[in-house]
């Protein structure tokens, strides 16, 4: 990665956690839909970022948000999964011909329904071991499986837009 690469990564992934701990925060839907816009840091990351360094930025991020919304690791270790299942699902859904080291998770690079499918995928990694950690049991099943589609849906179409209406 070039100094500029890593400058504008470096940007994105701090405005993404901003955008997250200010705005994101209060957006719930009915009590089962929350938006966790923060999981975009570790999904927009190039490809060519090592396992190992994608799991660090994953635990740092998920310690960051733990940290304001006081849940003791539960977003670190949802954030950490999700980050180590990341390398499957690229070699599994994404069909770019010739896959090498340089794939740009955006919009415009993966086209609208390969990009939605890799968001769709890990988000529902990630909201399914953040809100059954949440849960703590299986006596609340119907509710926890309802909050972990309407979070997976309203999060993965909030990243969408954000791609969407941003010029990369």
């Amino acid at each position: 990665m070039t100094l500029r690469e890593i400058l504008s990564t470096s940007l994105l992934f701090v405005l993404y956690l901003v955008l997250q701990l200010l705005l994101a925060r209060n957006l719930v839907i009915f009590d089962y839909g929350f938006c966790f816009i923060y999981i975009a840091c570790i999904l927009l990351l190039p490809n060519e970022i090592s396992l190992t360094w994608l799991l660090v930025a994953a635990f740092v991020t998920g310690i960051i948000v733990d940290t304001f919304y006081n849940t003791l690791g539960m977003h670190a270790a949802a954030s950490v999964l999700m980050a180590y299942c990341r390398p499957l699902v690229v070699r599994s859904q994404i069909d770019v011909p010739g896959l090498e080291t340089r794939i740009a998770f955006s919009l415009r690079s993966l086209g609208v329904s390969a990009f939605f499918r890799y968001i769709l995928i890990l988000t529902l990694v990630h909201h399914t071991a953040l809100f059954f950690i949440e849960a703590n049991s299986l006596s609340l099943i119907i509710p926890t499986l309802i909050r972990v589609g309407a979070s997976t849906l309203f999060t993965t179409v909030s990243i969408v837009l954000i791609q969407f209406f941003t010029r990369n």
